[in-house]
């Protein structure tokens, strides 16, 4: 797998360290609260790894991210590493995935909006309760199981 995700937890910790570093009782979260900073952390573990597989340039790069972060990409993507998550992680997946949001993608249907915040509100979730090397295995199964979806 990319070798320029392996780092990602550490970074992120003294990222987290720097918002507060306290330790967080996930019960009072909202699992679309959980999504929205889980967005940003898997838009920056997909960030990191496109910029590690070379140079190039921004409008490429934009367009490489675009397609791993869409909706239906990240749905097909928890779909295929449901069975390899704990079942504290299937639990705040699902809760994430049950959320009423209030709007949802563009270019997707409600199902894979669904599956997506579910997968948000998970990396949010280990993001905030600071277990960046799971955050970092689960970016590899992601990706490995896209890749082998989609023939890369």
């Amino acid at each position: 797998m990319d070798e320029s995700i392996k780092n990602m937890d550490g970074i992120l910790a003294q990222e987290r360290e720097l918002v507060g570093g306290r330790e967080l009782d996930m019960r009072t979260y909202s699992p679309l609260t959980l999504a929205f900073i889980g967005d940003a952390v898997f838009s920056l573990y997909i960030r990191t790894v496109v910029v590690g597989r070379g140079n190039t340039a921004p409008g490429k790069l934009h367009k490489q991210c675009s397609e791993l972060v869409k909706a239906g990409t990240q749905s097909a993507m928890i779909r295929g590493i449901f069975e390899e998550l704990t079942d504290e992680e299937k639990s705040i997946y699902k809760r994430g995935r049950n959320a009423q949001a209030p709007s949802r993608a563009k270019n997707a249907s409600m199902s894979e909006y669904r599956h997506a915040t579910g997968l948000e509100a998970l990396f949010g979730y280990l993001y905030l309760t600071g277990q960046g090397q799971r955050m970092t295995e689960l970016v590899e199964k992601c990706l490995e199981k896209y890749e082998s979806i989609e023939g890369k």
